[in-house]
């Protein structure tokens, strides 16, 4: 796709000026990672820079010079959906995790060749103190990914004096997907034409999706409400990124499907993923020293939704990866399992329906077996961008699937898989009601689950309402 795509470009415009290819490579390319709040649970910077590094190293050889990530948004409220591509709420956590991640997306390869590819990033130092974002000076050739609305809420403050002037921000900046159009519902432009002039004078040197830079632009220019000198500047910015990546001297340098088949899932590669994954798994408790459950002499009741299937595996926000080549739970115990016939297998109940005599079969499966293993959580589609959730629960059938099992006294490990902090649904069996009682082992987080939520207004309360 990418070659066929530059070929049109290099054949077909006028200018013959090569496109650069974005992704989201958010937790891994073709080799998948933890999410990023998941490997921020591991509290090692330094296994975020090397999971980072062999994203970069897979994208690259796929032709993909950019990345939209490391997103270093503070997140304090679990609700929201794009927690998960973070590193939680903490902001030394945050900070110590971003620049980690921008090292690993710019540094040296596996095989020491370089992987920037233009992917070096202005940022380094990502907060100061508690409230704002702040940028050490660098050598940037890649793009700050401006946020929704930045264009018209903060852009000139932070890409005018503060990003460009005192930051010394040389990069291209770019809206966040349809961000300068999404200042039409809110309110901020009458129009895409007043979008585009607004965002473009605050800073913003190239809009993402919207197109309308390209519908208005021209006309913005001519009738005198954008600066021709403004322009060029803006143009100058995304020439010369192009530039740095030798674009212009081959553009289709990086796209070679057989060296992008050879980096992908390497042995190396899956052997990092299996590393990540463990150090990024949180143990809450481990009442009566339960783990770890021995590979032999022990009949194992696997149950819940995400006990089996080739299904919610990789996680939200993932582009490239395929789910058929990840190991669910139920193949991944009978593999360490001495005796894979000890363990059986219940769904009990789906991720937000019932299962006809799901509970039951359940119920039948623990009290058959001498230790439980329940697997419940989120599914991939209850985390990520634009998957905000009103009440960060475990769903209903899944809670009362819990409840069941809990209530026939058999030992019971949750496998709680979240892209947010789930709480109980409702008050429920003892054993139950909270996923905090039932998970076992001992480890930190890097946000915390609320046990209560209040409700939010948007613009402040109403009268006959107290303010929160």
């Amino acid at each position: 796709m990418a070659r066929r795509m530059q070929s049109a470009v290099m054949k077909g415009s006028r200018l013959k000026i090569p496109l650069i290819f974005a992704a989201d490579v958010i937790h891994g390319h073709r080799t998948i990672f933890p999410v990023p709040v998941a490997e921020a649970a591991s509290f090692e910077p330094s296994l975020a820079e090397r999971t980072a590094r062999v994203a970069a190293y897979e994208a690259a050889a796929a032709g993909i010079d950019w990345t939209f990530f490391p997103m270093v948004d503070i997140a304090r409220d679990q609700r929201w959906g794009r927690t998960m591509e973070g590193a939680g709420e903490d902001v030394l956590v945050g900070n110590l995790f971003a620049a980690a991640r921008v090292r690993g997306f710019q540094g040296p390869g596996p095989d020491g060749e370089r992987c920037d590819d233009g992917l070096r990033q202005a940022f380094r130092r990502l907060w100061r103190g508690g409230v704002g974002a702040g940028l050490q000076r660098g050598r940037p050739v890649r793009a700050d990914a401006a946020r929704r609305l930045s264009a018209a809420l903060q852009g000139r403050l932070r890409c005018g004096p503060v990003l460009r002037d005192e930051w010394k921000f040389p990069g291209i900046i770019v809206s966040d997907y349809t961000g300068d159009e999404e200042m039409i519902a809110a309110g901020f432009a009458k129009d895409g034409r007043d979008a585009a002039r607004i965002a473009f004078l605050a800073g913003v040197d190239m809009c993402m999706q919207s197109n309308l830079y390209m519908q208005h632009l021209p006309g913005l220019v001519r009738d005198g409400l954008v600066p021709q000198e403004v322009l060029d500047r803006s143009v100058r910015r995304v020439l010369v990124v192009k530039h740095r990546l030798g674009l212009f001297d081959d553009p289709f340098r990086r796209i070679d499907v057989k060296r992008e088949k050879a980096r992908s899932r390497t042995k190396a590669s899956l052997a990092l993923a299996r590393e990540a994954g463990r150090k990024s798994i949180v143990l809450l408790k481990n009442d009566g020293d339960l783990l770890p459950l021995p590979k032999a002499g022990r009949r194992l009741a696997l149950i819940g939704p995400f006990a089996s299937g080739q299904h919610d595996l990789n996680g939200p926000w993932v582009v490239y990866g395929d789910n058929k080549q990840a190991v669910d739970l139920a193949t991944g115990l009978r593999a360490a399992m001495a005796d894979p016939s000890l363990l059986s297998v219940t769904a009990g109940s789906g991720v937000e329906e019932a299962l006809p005599g799901g509970i039951d079969a359940a119920v039948a499966a623990a009290t058959a077996a001498d230790i439980v293993l329940l697997a419940i959580g989120e599914s991939e589609s209850m985390s990520g961008e634009a998957q905000s959730r009103t009440e960060i629960v475990v769903p209903a059938p899944q809670q009362a699937l819990a409840e069941a099992v809990a209530a026939t006294g058999k030992p019971v490990v949750v496998i709680l898989k979240n892209g947010t902090w789930p709480g109980a649904a409702r008050r429920g069996a003892r054993r139950a009601r909270d996923p905090d009682d039932l998970v076992p082992g001992l480890g930190k987080r890097p946000c915390h689950r609320r046990r209560a939520v209040r409700r939010l207004f948007p613009l402040g309360a109403p009268a006959d309402q107290p303010a929160l």
